[in-house]
């Protein structure tokens, strides 16, 4: 589960309002539903930077423009906030949220329309897009939201301050679920470093060359392995803080590994990894897939010590993120369940290890009613078969341990086993450049601050990357440039004249 940094460091407050979003929508209920289902176990991952925003909704106050003009009483709000509002309100899914909702659905066709919103129609947008956010469980199962859902339409004042209220209840339970869940070992917290980089491009870029010949590499290349160290080491004394334990797994953001990062990997302590499938195969040099290598655990065995590392069967963590939401709930469950009954054939009933990794939220909103509907008949069928033990994996690894040893890890990624979703447009690679010219800045600064180094590990983020050249609506582009002019003026230096352009024309 991850979110990039929206935070700016100057001001205090959060650019976009992804994280209170998809906090109040995905992280708390993804762990709740397990109750039910104590047979289940899973392994949850979590990145520091994204758990560190949650808390400052709650321990800081931390605000985003969208909370603020949510909070404005509808009489007050100018014409500027109001034009906000009406571009910015039905941002989530149209056909899984909105529609379900008879007020926000006649909202968004008036706004489709170019009709003019009143009053009313102000007050009930502010409502609605903070109460649809809301996980559908807890719209349900919270007295105070049921009444406002009941409501449905001709909301007040207060009305709206209980939503929003609620939301912030929603994300402070969300740290001490998880918790209390991994105390009694039904759940697994592994973590990814901590402002998910891309750890072997922070080694050095031209690393994404032995994942892909063909990628065309910044001027000036990124090189700092310490960087990567600290990343890794910074997200461990995080997670020691907030579960009184060390880690014992790490997923390596966006499962981008490489020989390289190994050895700061084993040293922080961390006993497994996850990768893809296609690392696997690219290390062994084999052409075809082979179900029987994968569906086991690997050995790394390396002078600093070792390391198990599992892979992921693409294709089944791909059906559950892209393909199910669009069948019905019972004929997915039933295709994957199939899935799996031909895998314990072709096995014959041996002890073997199915892994299945996926994004933890962002599936869901493609999904009728968030995905509790498939999750719940998934978790149940899972919980009732006779062949398929859920586990965690280091209870796995503890009973079954690896065998099979990789001698060199191939460098890559979850896509295409390669690092272009980062590295390689024009527009990627002057990210790159930029960033290599401002990690060459705060080096030569004398005693600079540690807010300076902080925006500096916030700027090696992988999303700033992702999106270069990519991006839809130009959020992400704004955001990279005002945390790189952040970061000048943290050193005391002028930013450089091409920050005030996008980077993505």
């Amino acid at each position: 589960m991850h979110q990039p940094y929206y935070k700016n460091l100057i001001t205090g407050e959060s650019v976009l309002p992804w994280v209170r979003l998809h906090g109040v929508k995905d992280y708390l209920d993804m762990v709740l539903i397990l109750e039910k289902f104590p047979k289940m176990k899973l392994t949850f991952n979590v990145v520091p930077s994204l758990f560190e925003q949650i808390e400052d909704y709650n321990n800081t106050g931390l605000k985003d423009k969208y909370l603020q003009l949510s909070r404005k009483p509808a009489e007050q709000l100018t014409k500027t906030d109001k034009e906000f509002i009406l571009q910015n309100f039905f941002s989530i899914n149209k056909d899984k949220v909105i529609a379900f909702s008879p007020r926000y659905y006649q909202l968004y066709f008036k706004k489709q329309s170019g009709q003019e919103f009143n009053l009313a129609d102000y007050l009930d947008l502010q409502v609605c897009f903070n109460l649809y956010w809301i996980d559908p469980s807890f719209r349900k199962n919270i007295p105070e939201l049921k009444k406002v859902v009941d409501k449905e339409r001709f909301f007040t004042e207060e009305d709206k301050q209980i939503v929003l209220s609620q939301q912030l209840e929603i994300l402070k339970g969300i740290i001490p679920a998880y918790k209390l869940a991994q105390n009694n070992q039904q759940v697994e917290i592994s973590v990814t470093p901590y402002y998910h980089p891309i750890l072997p491009l922070l080694y050095d870029t031209n690393i994404a060359k032995k994942a892909n010949k063909k990628t065309v590499l910044p001027k000036e290349g990124f090189n700092y392995p310490l960087d990567a160290k600290y990343q890794i080491d910074s997200a461990i004394e995080f997670y020691k803080q907030r579960f009184n334990n060390a880690p014992l797994g790490m997923w390596p953001s966006e499962e981008g590994v490489s020989e390289h990062i190994l050895p700061y990997i084993i040293e922080s302590g961390i006993k497994w990894i996850v990768t893809d499938e296609a690392i696997l195969f690219k290390s062994l040099k084999l052409k075809k897939r082979d179900t029987k290598l994968l569906y086991q655990p690997h050995l790394l065995k390396r002078k600093e010590g070792q390391l198990n590392i599992v892979f992921r069967d693409r294709n089944l963590s791909d059906l559950i993120s892209f393909v199910y939401h669009k069948m019905k709930e019972v004929d997915a469950v039933n295709n994957f369940m199939t899935h799996l009954e031909n895998i314990n054939k072709t096995f014959k009933g041996k002890d073997i290890l199915v892994t299945i990794a996926l994004d933890g939220e962002n599936a869901w909103e493609f999904y009728r009613n968030d995905g509790h509907d498939f999750l719940e008949l998934f978790y149940q069928r899972i919980s009732q078969s006779d062949f398929v033990k859920t586990t965690t994996v280091s209870e796995y690894l503890k009973l079954n341990p690896a065998k099979s040893e990789i001698k060199r890890l191939s460098a890559g990624s979850w896509i295409y086993g390669q690092f272009g979703k980062w590295i390689g447009n024009c527009h990627k690679v002057k990210a790159w450049e930029w960033l290599a010219q401002a990690r060459k800045a705060i080096g030569e600064t004398k005693n600079p601050p540690d807010l300076a180094w902080k925006q500096m590990y916030i700027l090696e983020g992988s999303d700033w990357f992702w999106w270069a050249g990519e991006d839809p609506d130009g959020s992400f582009d704004r955001l990279f440039r005002l945390h790189l002019t952040n970061f000048y003026q943290l050193i005391k230096q002028e930013p450089p004249a091409y920050l005030a352009k996008p980077l993505t024309p």
